[in-house]
């Protein structure tokens, strides 16, 4: 009988076994948080709350051709070399967007990392029905 094949099966199980044991698991102190809310909860906050930053996190075209009344441009490219200098207060209330949702998950995720507490990622102006600004 020839074993070649078991042999060939066997091998491989112990080398997925010996992978998956290599791969670091994330504790909950490694795992970074920021908070996700609704776009009317993000109003409600910017119409209540004067002490907020309003974070745009697109790009500088996009942001000209229409944004958030009151928001701060900062590319989410750029977030993990300028935040700190620029937004100085960890603790600051931050709302966070982008065109669709997708870039101001990284960029809350970046600034979370970063220490910043107060960290809200709301989504996209694509679908943001409260008016933009130019």
């Amino acid at each position: 009988m020839d074993f070649r094949p078991i042999l060939r099966i066997g091998i491989c199980a112990i080398m997925i076994a010996m992978t998956a044991g290599c791969q670091k698991k994330k504790t909950e102190e490694e795992t970074v948080q920021y908070q996700q809310i609704s776009q009317e909860e993000a109003k409600n906050i910017m119409d209540t709350d004067d002490s907020i930053l309003i974070l745009d996190v697109r790009t500088k075209s996009e942001y000209a051709e229409g944004h958030i009344k009151d928001a701060v441009l900062m590319p989410y490219d750029e977030i993990e070399d300028y935040a700190e200098s620029e937004f100085e207060d960890k603790d600051q209330k931050i709302l966070v967007y982008c065109r669709s949702g997708n870039r101001s998950k990284v960029a809350a995720q970046i600034l979370a990392g970063l220490g910043y507490t107060n960290v809200i990622e709301f989504g996209g102006v694509n679908t943001w029905t409260y008016g933009l600004v130019k």
